[in-house]
């Protein structure tokens, strides 16, 4: 375990070292900040039947930063690795493979992690200077950002993939941008077609993440969501640590 955790820190170390972390850093905050102005000016000018959590993680500005950042966390992770030849020591270190993709998978997570712990103060503050509640109970905070962590597991999972598949970090980016809005679009479906039977939208409501937050960041715990993001987690991880195995005998 020691030399996982030597290789995780060399991870998380490579993020904050680079400039472009902290251009999606500044993008991402960026955004989120101008998407809760705007939801407490809106909220302001009429009475609502929803919470401000409940706004701030149910809007088109939320989900438009939320896809676009896995690309830009992911599509480094080992494309240029394998461009810069640095891959060619880390496959002679006395380390597994499983020990590398999990390695690289933990530190975009962690990174994925940072970049949404400040936007918990966003509602600390609206508390403190409106001297209201921003949710409608504890649950609605911790099931909206447990959310994030599986939404962002699977989807950091999905960028370690296509990472691995190639040297060029614009292809990996490409390909995990694709996968990720594909999957994020069939959830919607149901929402669109009104002809879908009931049972294709109970298939479809597994990938409906706008449903899946609609439903945590009321504090309705629902177990389906955690299945299946932890599920299809592991099978990524899986996928990735084959692709890696079979880069590195080509190498």
């Amino acid at each position: 375990m020691r030399k996982f955790f030597t290789l995780l820190g060399r991870e998380v170390r490579s993020y904050f070292y680079s400039p472009i972390a902290y251009i999606v850093l500044v993008f991402f905050l960026l955004v989120c900040g101008v998407n809760f102005y705007f939801q407490i000016t809106y909220m302001n000018q009429r009475p609502m039947a929803y919470t401000v959590e409940e706004a701030f993680f149910n809007n088109v500005f939320f989900w438009f930063a939320f896809v676009l950042i896995f690309p830009l966390i992911t599509m480094r992770v080992f494309a240029e690795e394998f461009k810069l030849g640095t891959i060619e020591p880390l496959l002679t270190a006395p380390v597994r493979d499983w020990q590398v993709v999990l390695s690289k998978f933990f530190g975009a997570l962690i990174f994925y992690l940072v970049l949404w712990a400040p936007t918990a103060l966003y509602f600390l503050f609206f508390e403190r200077v409106t001297h209201q509640t921003a949710a409608g109970s504890w649950g609605a905070y911790w099931g909206s950002y447990l959310l994030l962590l599986l939404l962002g597991s699977f989807y950091i999972s999905i960028g370690c993939f296509a990472s691995v598949l190639t040297k060029n970090q614009i292809i990996a980016a490409i390909i995990s941008f694709a996968v990720i809005t594909m999957l994020f679009f069939l959830g919607l479906i149901q929402f669109i077609m009104l002809d879908v039977s009931s049972s294709m939208r109970d298939v479809l409501g597994y990938f409906s993440a706008i449903e899946h937050m609609g439903t945590l960041s009321r504090g309705i715990i629902d177990t389906r969501p955690i299945v299946f993001y932890t599920s299809m987690t592991i099978v990524m991880l899986v996928l990735t640590h084959q692709a890696f195995q079979t880069r590195k005998w080509r190498l």
